[in-house]
């Protein structure tokens, strides 16, 4: 009987200790960073509440718009947290330790999004039927916004994450982060919005669910990779 540790079983081990540990520490710095933590989840708030004072408070009109207004401001405010994804790992300096490890950082990568959904994704896809009760939307809808929200905000993440890798050396990358991401939102957009008008209509919704689980297994198998080499892109340069 042989007592030699398997190298291969050494290092998925090694990943997901690695995995696991990058998913704790940002949860603690997410809960001492309470601002950070609170901002997109007030942004998203103060659109539903403004926007009826904006437009028109009748409920059949903001019915109409509410699985548009709910994704837009999902995600915008996905968008407004990811500035700060690596910015404090670059500014301590700890994101040059992570590229120096001899763990893949596409496993750290995937961690420190996972846990940046939780905080955020997670939480707006939770406050979304209070705001979907504010814009009037029927009950016959929120079945589709819950489900398209939790299928389409980690792809949020993902993408956005590859915006704020590209950008975490520069002083005010916020902007830009917006400019490289929104077009690769679009479809998110497109598919989730639509999935909750077929849920408020009766109509099958799930062809959009299968596409944005598409985009999804499409986000998860390429994104940490592109985040991983544009964080070595942006510390070398």
């Amino acid at each position: 009987m042989s007592t030699g540790t398997n190298p291969e079983n050494m290092q998925k081990v090694s990943a997901l200790a690695l995995f696991m540990a990058t998913m704790r520490r940002e949860f603690l710095l997410s809960f001492r960073r309470k601002s950070d933590l609170a901002n997109p989840l007030i942004f998203f708030l103060m659109v539903a509440t403004l926007f009826p004072l904006g437009v028109s408070p009748e409920p059949g009109f903001l019915a109409q718009l509410a699985p548009g207004v709910v994704w837009v401001a999902a995600l915008l405010a996905t968008l407004l947290s990811m500035d700060a994804l690596f910015r404090s790992d670059y500014e301590d300096g700890s994101l040059e330790q992570l590229l120096l490890s001899p763990q893949p950082l596409f496993v750290a990568v995937l961690a420190k999004v996972s846990a940046h959904w939780c905080m955020t994704g997670l939480a707006l896809t939770v406050m979304a039927p209070l705001l979907a009760v504010m814009l009037f939307l029927p009950a016959e809808g929120m079945p589709g916004l819950m489900l398209s929200l939790l299928l389409g905000t980690p792809t949020l993440s993902l993408v956005g994450a590859i915006g704020a890798a590209l950008t975490v050396g520069l002083k005010k990358g916020g902007v830009l982060i917006s400019l490289l991401v929104l077009p690769l939102y679009i479809p998110v957009l497109i598919f989730g919005s639509s999935a909750v008008q077929a849920a408020v209509t009766g109509l099958p919704l799930g062809g959009y669910l299968a596409l944005l689980g598409a985009l999804l297994a499409l986000a998860l198998a390429l994104a940490p990779l592109a985040i991983a080499a544009a964080l070595r892109i942006s510390i070398s340069s």
